[in-house]
């Protein structure tokens, strides 16, 4: 099985689909706005609007690989960064995006 590193990385929309085909335990964080969620979610990922993540972070369970997606891969990358200040051991920003996945692994997800 992948392991992911122990640092505030990046992730490829293959390495991510690899590891959840695997069974991997790890949280998918999506902090885009609620009205972007229509466009599609990643199956089990959580919601939680980057605006909030401040507030609600404590709530990750910071022994699991952490991977941060939102629409572009600009926003997560903000949040992966802050999550790993705030001691998240393993936490990965997905690479493009939402779009990225959407284009390479999950068509029925809306480019936008």
């Amino acid at each position: 099985m992948m392991k992911l590193m122990t640092t505030h990385q990046e992730i490829t929309h293959s390495e991510l689909n690899d590891l959840l085909a695997s069974g991997a335990e790890l949280t998918i964080l999506d902090v885009r706005e609620s009205d972007e969620l229509e466009n599609g979610m990643i199956p089990g990922a959580i919601h939680v609007p980057m605006g909030e993540v401040p507030e609600q972070y404590r709530q990750f369970d910071a022994r699991k690989p952490l991977i941060v997606v939102c629409r572009s891969g600009a926003r997560s990358a903000r949040v992966t960064q802050f999550l790993a200040m705030q001691g998240f051991p393993d936490v990965r920003n997905l690479t493009g995006g939402m779009n990225t996945w959407a284009a390479e692994i999950d068509p029925s997800i809306t480019i936008y």
